[in-house]
């Protein structure tokens, strides 16, 4: 966040430079309203940019093994671009290296969720998905075993069948 703040400020000193330059070329004929405005456009397209360019950035980092299962945009009323052309804020991905099966119970599968936010940290939970009853369970509390190896105290939610999540965890075997 620092950083890009950095560089919000030195592109609005790089485009009042750059306006600053034309105006010197063309003989001073540019009005003085137009040195601060550059400046702040300049600004805002900075803005622009890396609110835009967040999530292809933060994707591409991402290990291998980890899917995007779902994302999330955003569009809002102080932002009407927005509304033609949303941002992702926010996304979850899969860890499927993660993945663990019980072979007594093959329509269920344990994965690690990993919820990536435009200003938030990095948070994790692992899930309990239920592939043949289009269903999971947070695993976040902890979770008590059976001596079968079924969780015992999974609170269920119900999920339709093409829940992002459920099918990205259960089409990997």
């Amino acid at each position: 966040m620092f950083l890009e703040l950095i560089a919000t400020v030195f592109a609005g000193v790089a485009v009042a430079g750059i306006v600053m330059l034309i105006n010197k070329l063309i003989g001073g004929l540019l009005p003085r309203w137009t040195l601060p405005v550059g400046a702040g456009l300049g600004m805002i397209g900075v803005t622009i940019a890396n609110e835009y360019g967040w999530y292809d950035r933060t994707a591409a980092t991402l290990p291998d093994g980890m899917e995007i299962a779902q994302t999330v945009e955003n569009r809002s009323f102080y932002r009407p671009w927005t509304y033609a052309w949303p941002y992702v804020e926010r996304f979850v991905a899969v860890d499927v290296t993660s993945l663990r099966q019980n072979p007594a119970l093959p329509g269920q599968r344990m994965v690690d969720l990993y919820f990536y936010g435009r200003w938030s940290p990095l948070n994790t939970m692992s899930v309990l998905l239920d592939c043949d009853g289009a269903r999971r369970a947070s695993l976040a509390d902890g979770a008590e075993f059976g001596a079968d190896g079924a969780v015992t105290d999974a609170a269920w939610v119900t999920v339709p069948a093409d829940d992002p999540v459920l099918v990205t965890g259960c089409e990997v075997s």
